[in-house]
């Protein structure tokens, strides 16, 4: 993500590796003078680990946030004829897992607060073929997870989260992850918790699906050799696993960084522009910021994975900020119902995700932004 001819760039992935280079190139050393690179000591350390951190009974490590998700459905029996509700507003991934079981993704629209599934709209989308809830934590902003889990257990639904921005995040005293029945977190190297290449894993407080995932996850098997049902090679490498448990120990510091940033941008001021939503009275020195949840009531603290704004000239916007040397991203710029991939939906209109996608934009977020940096971004903003 980094790019050269940027002064600002969006992200350059290569700094957590110049920070932790030691500690990263001791635990890969030590992987491959094991010589055991397959479901080995360190992605069982790392499951042990990260289940500790969320705060569930369970994790299973697998090969990326797609396949974690799409594991838990198949593990769940959901399948062609049935239907999985999903966020209008996602990164395509969310719907990708839906269809490889065969089953039909619902969009629902979002709460332009926080650019989450509004769960006022789920209740409606509900029919009998629906099978599970897929919130997602978009940009590491928690969905309000309590009217979900209502509505869930009304109509006997399952509801995996859809964790992949969300390492960190928490809503009401609990991490994301550990709200739903199950949860898929991705590892890609760009995510708060970020990987060498592609990672992702399962948490869940439900034993039983954590060993069917488990065995899916490995060719439907066990035990070598023998195999109890068509699985998939969706395992979790011990490189990776070594690299994210260097990483986890400073998962919750990166984050406090990213607080820093966030609430830099929150003084921003400009009438058009739309800021994320948060509550005034959040303190930085507090090393926090915070949003109250209007349907639950309940305390969320994103980890912001992403500063998302929203501006009805996103353009000019970013080729202003492209003149002080800042580059920005666009996150996403094509709903997945207006992707070729989904042509069959494309006529089908979902007006907040589409406002959405026309004029947000990304500003430069991450834990290596200097001071300058900020105030050369934010002084931008202000003279724009």
């Amino acid at each position: 993500m980094s790019n050269t001819k940027y002064k600002i760039p969006f992200y350059d992935i290569g700094e957590s590796y110049r920070e932790l280079r030691s500690e990263i190139d001791t635990a890969i050393k030590n992987v491959l003078e094991k010589g055991w690179y397959i479901l080995g000591e360190e992605v069982e350390l790392f499951e042990k680990e990260y289940a500790a951190y969320i705060g569930t009974k369970h994790c299973i490590g697998v090969s990326n946030g797609l396949d974690a998700l799409f594991l838990v459905l198949k593990a769940w029996g959901i399948s062609e004829g049935d239907e999985v509700i999903v966020p209008s507003n996602t990164y395509i991934a969310t719907w990708l897992a839906v269809s490889y079981t065969g089953a039909t993704p619902v969009p629902v629209e979002p709460d332009l607060r926080t650019y989450n599934i509004d769960p006022l709209l789920i209740e409606k989308a509900i029919t009998e073929r629906t099978k599970a809830i897929i919130p997602v934590h978009l940009y590491g902003m928690p969905v309000d997870m309590r009217p979900i889990m209502d509505i869930a257990e009304k109509y006997g639904l399952k509801v995996l989260e859809d964790a992949a921005q969300a390492h960190g995040a928490v809503y009401a005293g609990s991490k994301c992850g550990a709200l739903g029945h199950a949860a898929a977190f991705s590892f890609y190297p760009g995510k708060n918790l970020g990987a060498f290449g592609d990672a992702g894993a399962v948490t869940t407080n439900d034993g039983e699906l954590a060993d069917k995932v488990r065995c899916l996850a490995n060719y439907g098997s066990k035990k070598k050799y023998y195999n109890e049902m068509k699985g998939y090679n969706c395992r979790l490498d011990e490189i990776q696993a070594a690299v994210l448990r260097v990483k986890l120990r400073y998962l919750d510091e990166w984050n406090k960084r990213r607080i820093r940033v966030a609430y830099a941008y929150n003084q921003t001021s400009h009438p058009d522009v739309l800021l994320p939503y948060f509550q005034l009275e959040s303190s930085y020195q507090d090393n926090e910021i915070f949003y109250t949840l209007p349907e639950s009531g309940y305390l969320a603290k994103p980890c912001w994975h992403q500063y998302v704004i929203m501006y009805d000239l996103r353009d000019k916007l970013i080729n202003h900020l492209e003149s002080y040397g800042i580059q920005t991203m666009i996150h996403y710029p094509v709903p997945p119902h207006k992707q070729k991939a989904y042509c069959d939906m494309n006529n089908e209109s979902y007006p907040l995700v589409e406002q959405i996608a026309k004029n947000c934009v990304s500003l430069p977020m991450n834990p290596y932004l200097k001071e300058d940096e900020l105030e050369r971004i934010n002084e931008a903003l202000r003279l724009f």
